[in-house]
């Protein structure tokens, strides 16, 4: 195919509902009549959570079913499908948050061909070009269609590098992988030493592959093949996966180093007890991803981390990211997974990131990873971090930061350092490179250090001695750097909608009263996140203080080991006394997929996931805030800070 012919129509995705309602009923218009576009359009919204149960040709009749327009969701099911759509057109950072190749699957099974933006969030655009679908930032393009113009394949992927070319021009990942990936050898580390070079930069190089149209160069901005140590696949995934690579390569198949592959059954461990799932007739369906996994898991003899028991109401083993930091990630590897969030064991000192169902299979068979070379920029945490602030509290001021907000960090590698992640826990190291998915990086690295070692030995009974090569070097060429002064910081919060939306909680004049609160998943399900839990909650039970009437609290464990730790310490008798329920390891609410998900739009959360996007958690608004503030939170009926909650306290003890 050399020229993209584009009969259909053009769906503008616009800031007004009535807009996109008027051209769903076959009203069609110029782009200047399609007012203001929507930005930030997310996966989350292209393809909501009750979704992705679907994985073949039924995902046709689902894209944008979630997208919010003011208080609406203007497109239903099949809308696109039988509208006859063929491009569509949206504003910028489209496709952000979630790593789910559901998303443009759902687009191209619909008629979608082309999808013009002016700008892409990058795990999405890479999962278009796996699936075959062309995207562009080039507006004049949608003139040129409307006249009946053939568009040339040349024209669209002439700014793309060589390798999203070449894929695009095979029709996606797997047919390129066939025709393309017969030769695939890895690269001897060619370090330059009078170049000073980043951490990122050095592992990348040393895990480089030559295949047909990449020779390893790994030049910022070009497309390349790199080995990983370790891939791992999650529950939500696998069936699709499985089904791609059965369609293409039929079956058995042939794995590439199966023992360095790790499976998770860590989204739907709690789906019986997910009113969404429950209520819409879903759960059959889940019941079938559950199957999809497991065939595929025991077919191939993978690791596997299941549910605590064969059901779906008592959880898992955990989640996959903190897993893979407790069990298997080391400094100077590379980890892929199927989610957004793989970024955290990047605390570790590894290059840890996420990929689209596409990337992953092709990765199951040849052991490369595709990957566009991100620039590194660093992030300087500098000052000691004063009492009731943590990483969560951190990483919300930088989503807030004018940077970031300008688009500074998109695509890029995030490094963290500066004395004050000197200081910190791998737990919270953890909270930061996790979150770099919410600051529209490719992945976040810490350097390993003292810290690192204490943690692989006390953790993993691991004892790892660090190479002089794993750091940055004196003079490295960073894109960018953000300096902030930690000790000047206080406690955060993020208004619904987007985890951009910052702001310093003793700022906000109203306080807002909260039905549900939160305190879990891979971002605040950590050893050292229990810890702040339990330091506000046994300070709530000694002075016989409980959950708010009409407030409920969740803590649910990011894996086994930490609910063990709890326990070891003596934590649950304080959470039971305030009232908190407590729950086994699982994605659950962050994913609406279990307790702690709202059930009606008019709901409040406050919560420590790492996203509070529309749908995200449920109906209803979603505040992030940090783990002491959530559960300080909890006890007040409102937002508030652990300090204040001692301050309102002492003033009503004194006053009485």
């Amino acid at each position: 195919m050399t020229q993209l012919t584009l009969t259909g129509r053009i769906l503008f995705l616009s800031t007004d509902p009535t807009i996109i309602t008027a051209q769903l009923a076959g009203s069609d218009l110029v782009l200047s009549q399609a007012g203001k576009l929507r930005d930030d359009i997310s996966t989350d919204e292209i393809t909501p959570m009750p979704v992705l149960v679907h994985y073949d040709e039924k995902l046709a009749a689902y894209p944008y079913v979630g997208l919010k327009v003011g208080d609406s969701l203007p497109i239903g099911r099949n809308a696109v499908r039988s509208a006859d759509f063929s491009v569509t057109v949206a504003g910028k950072n489209y496709g952000k948050g979630s790593s789910r190749e559901h998303s443009p699957v759902a687009e191209r099974a619909a008629g979608i061909q082309l999808v013009i933006a002016e700008s892409f969030a990058r795990i999405y655009r890479q999962n278009a070009d796996n699936v075959g679908l062309f995207t562009s930032t080039d507006f004049s393009l949608i003139e040129r269609i409307q006249r009946g113009e053939s568009i040339d394949i040349a024209e669209i992927v002439g700014s793309r590098d060589t390798l999203a070319a070449a894929i695009l021009r095979c029709g996606g990942l797997l047919r390129y992988g066939q025709q393309r990936m017969r030769s695939v050898s890895a690269l001897a580390p060619s370090l330059d030493s009078h170049q000073p070079k980043t951490l990122f930069e050095k592992i990348l190089a040393r895990h480089a592959i030559k295949t047909d149209d990449v020779d390893g160069a790994l030049q910022h901005g070009s497309g390349a093949f790199v080995r990983a140590d370790w891939r791992f696949i999650v529950d939500y995934y696998t069936g699709m996966c499985a089904h791609m690579l059965h369609s293409s390569f039929g079956t058995p198949l042939v794995l590439h180093q199966p023992e360095a592959i790790v499976t998770f059954e860590d989204h739907l461990s709690y789906a019986e007890r997910s009113p969404m799932h429950a209520t819409n007739g879903l759960l059959p369906d889940l019941r079938g991803l559950s199957i999809a996994h497991r065939t595929f898991v025991k077919d191939y003899g993978l690791r596997s981390h299941g549910h605590l028991r064969d059901d779906w109401a008592h959880g898992a083993e955990g989640i996959s990211h903190p897993i893979m930091t407790e069990t298997y990630a080391l400094p100077g590897q590379v980890l892929v997974g199927t989610d957004s969030h793989t970024p955290h064991s990047g605390s570790l000192g590894c290059v840890a990131f996420g990929v689209g169902t596409t990337d992953m299979a092709n990765a199951f068979v040849t052991g490369a990873v595709r990957i566009t070379v991100p620039q590194v920029m660093r992030v300087e945490l500098t000052g000691p971090i004063p009492a009731g602030v943590t990483a969560k509290d951190i990483v919300l001021y930088l989503l807030a930061h004018q940077d970031i907000k300008a688009g500074v960090g998109a695509g890029r590698v995030f490094e963290f350092g500066g004395s004050a992640v000197t200081l910190m826990s791998t737990d919270e190291r953890a909270t930061l490179t996790n979150m770099t998915a919410e600051l529209g990086g490719f992945t976040g690295i810490v350097a390993p250090d003292a810290e690192t070692v204490r943690f692989l030995r006390e953790r993993r009974d691991v004892e790892f001695i660090i190479e002089p090569w794993m750091c940055s070097d004196p003079g490295a060429n960073y894109a960018h750097v953000i300096t902030v002064n930690c000790a000047k910081l206080t406690p955060m919060v993020a208004l619904p909608g987007d985890p951009g939306n910052g702001i310093p909680l003793h700022q906000l004049s109203d306080r807002v009263e909260v039905d549900i609160a939160y305190g879990g998943s891979c971002t605040a399900g950590k050893r050292e996140d229990f810890d702040h839990y339990h330091a506000v909650l046994s300070w709530a039970a000694k002075h016989d203080l409980r959950v708010a009437d009409g407030v409920k609290l969740y803590l649910q464990f990011g894996t086994i080991a930490v609910r063990d730790y709890c326990m070891a310490q003596g934590y649950m008798a304080a959470f039971e006394a305030v009232g908190a329920e407590i729950l086994q390891p699982s994605c659950g609410s962050c994913a609406n997929c279990g307790p702690g998900a709202s059930t009606a739009s008019d709901q409040i959360t406050v919560s420590a996931i790492n996203r509070n996007f529309p749908g995200r958690s449920g109906p209803g608004q979603v505040w992030l805030a940090s783990p002491p503030t959530v559960v300080a939170s909890a006890i007040a009926g409102e937002l508030i800070s652990f300090e204040e909650l001692c301050q309102r306290y002492t003033h009503q003890t004194a006053s009485a």
